[in-house]
């Protein structure tokens, strides 16, 4: 399974902000649409960043309450990891474990955004890639 087979049952859906929006204003979207990173695009629609609620939180707890006031560019992760469609289960896994993050912008050839996987989604999928597996198996050996 890859990232395609994702964003074909999920959707291509991407939350954004700009990066002169407040952290006060990105906080309320995040909570608003019930989600966990919103992805910082810039005048061209290029990904600028991304920000999660750990950002958030980091923000607020290293320097007060003062930071909701401040825009997004000065508090936003800057090195974002992208993926492809073609992007197996195993690959994005692999990538949100070692670089410790949830969320990971799926881009295609042009580096223009498509789509945002979560870890949930790629557990989600995953799990119902083994059960598809374990019911093959049992087919397989109820036959056998």
């Amino acid at each position: 399974m890859n990232v395609a087979t994702i964003l074909k049952s999920k959707g291509r859906a991407v939350a954004t902000a700009r990066a002169d929006a407040t952290l006060m204003d990105l906080s309320c979207k995040l909570a608003a649409k019930k989600i966990g990173a919103i992805v910082v695009i810039g005048e061209q629609g290029k990904i600028e960043g991304i920000m999660s609620e750990r950002d958030v939180i980091r923000a607020i707890a290293e320097k007060g309450a003062d930071a909701l006031n401040w825009p997004v560019s000065d508090i936003m992760t800057r090195s974002v990891v992208t993926c492809h469609e073609a992007a197996t289960l195993d690959e994005l896994m692999e990538k949100m474990t070692q670089g410790r993050f949830r969320h990971m912008p799926v881009v295609d050839d042009n580096e223009a955004l498509v789509g945002i996987i979560s870890i949930g989604d790629v557990v989600k999928h995953h799990i119902a890639e083994v059960e598809m597996e374990v019911s093959a198996m049992r087919g397989y050996l109820a036959t056998g």
